[in-house]
């Protein structure tokens, strides 16, 4: 358990007094920046829900109570719910700790639209809660004690759970819920219903201690272009705007990350946007709505994802799987360019490939290994990108690679 100096409480009380009795706060400069501190991590009961009313009356910045240094360059591996709270937790701290690694991005909200922990049961999200990481207060402190980086991972609009309780938030055929191929439900980008309710997400992880939101599946369903017009949605405040269907859609997803930034951007923490590696290659993607450089404007980190299995024939590579250090060296340089142009250039930081992509061949699988992880590395640090995480959807990582291959 945490313990506070008394000036964040001796401040707190000053900025209670002054908003029920309708005073002015006078400060010395550290200027309009209130310091609010989280109290108690295993009730979660924090002076954030104190202050609410007042959030938006001045800047504060918010700690957790847990101090984390940002590494000297972010490298990181997935892990579900079920393997930070469960017993592969420890195999995947020791693999973290014997290697060049000290990131763990971890699911907070997952990709079934549940939250990985429960809150306390007063919490707007107890129903939708998982007791996948049992004590989420014990896991932060191992991670402080071990300084590993903490990462929060929460899936934005892919989310069968909040599709079935509030249908009206979703896409609908028929009058029922619709499902992708693989029984998944989305909900709407366009409303802003549902860009609250995840922002609420990721203040409970802030609370929680993690430096980071990552927000992954913020798009809509892949091939919607193919389906706009057959489902029955709200297109909420963009209905009447005089674009295309695309451009609608490019600006929900757009002002969705550009909303988050400003919301998140006085907890002190870093915000980062999960995006399909192939946006970088067009202006904008016409079915999902991601826009490469207006994403990244609104970030602090743009973490593509860049498996060379999940790429068609592209930059004159006919089989992308199987060169994943030319596929990676090609995909940073056009990523590189891009980025430069921009005003406000966040940190890249993308997700690269530990597993095998059988659905891709009639015959042996493409095997990866050591030195396909490690090309992957290579490629990326000889172009300029020292920050990477590495995707296994089963959390079961290759043994023996070296996460700094040019040292």
């Amino acid at each position: 358990m945490k313990k506070h100096q008394s000036i964040g409480w001796l401040l707190a009380g000053i900025m209670l007094m002054s908003f029920l009795f309708n005073q002015p706060i006078i400060m010395a400069e550290e200027a309009n920046q209130e310091l609010l501190v989280s109290r108690n991590h295993a009730t979660k009961d924090t002076q954030i829900k104190v202050f609410e009313q007042i959030r938006n009356m001045a800047r504060f910045t918010y700690d957790s109570g847990y101090h984390f240094e940002y590494p000297d360059a972010v490298r990181g591996i997935y892990l579900t719910g079920h393997s930070a709270g469960g017993s592969r937790f420890q195999s995947l701290l020791d693999l973290v700790n014997s290697t060049e690694l000290n990131t763990m991005v971890i699911d907070i909200k997952d990709d079934f639209g549940n939250l990985t922990y429960q809150p306390d049961q007063d919490s707007p999200f107890y129903d939708i809660s998982k007791p996948y990481i049992d004590d989420p207060v014990k896991m932060m402190e191992v991670l402080e004690e071990n300084e590993i980086y903490p990462i929060a991972r929460i899936v934005v609009f892919k989310d069968s759970v909040l599709a079935e309780n509030n249908p009206e938030l979703s896409f609908l055929e028929n009058g029922e819920v619709w499902v992708n191929n693989r029984g998944e439900a989305f909900v709407n980008p366009y409303m802003k219903e549902v860009w609250e309710y995840n922002l609420d997400i990721a203040k409970e992880a802030i609370e929680l201690g993690f430096q980071d939101i990552q927000f992954d599946y913020v798009r809509f369903p892949e091939g919607f272009e193919n389906r706009d017009e057959d489902l029955e949605y709200s297109q909420g405040d963009y209905e009447d705007a005089d674009i295309t269907g695309v451009k609608k859609r490019v600006e929900a997803v757009t002002d969705f990350v550009a909303y988050a930034h400003e919301e998140l951007e006085n907890y002190n923490i870093d915000l980062s946007v999960d995006i399909f590696g192939y946006a970088v290659t067009v202006e904008e993607t016409p079915g999902i709505g991601q826009n490469f450089s207006r994403i990244s404007e609104n970030v602090d980190v743009i973490s593509s994802m860049i498996y060379p299995s999940h790429w068609t024939p592209h930059f004159g590579i006919d089989n992308p799987d199987q060169e994943p250090y030319r596929l990676v060296d090609e995909y940073s340089k056009l990523e590189n360019e891009i980025l430069d142009q921009l005003d406000n250039r966040p940190i890249s930081r993308p997700w690269i490939q530990d597993f095998e992509a059988p659905w891709l061949y009639s015959g042996p699988t493409f095997s990866y290994g050591v030195e396909e992880i490690e090309d992957q590395i290579r490629a990326l640090n000889e172009n300029g990108i020292d920050e990477f995480l590495v995707w296994n959807a089963g959390n079961e990582y290759t043994k023996g690679v070296d996460y700094t291959p040019l040292d």
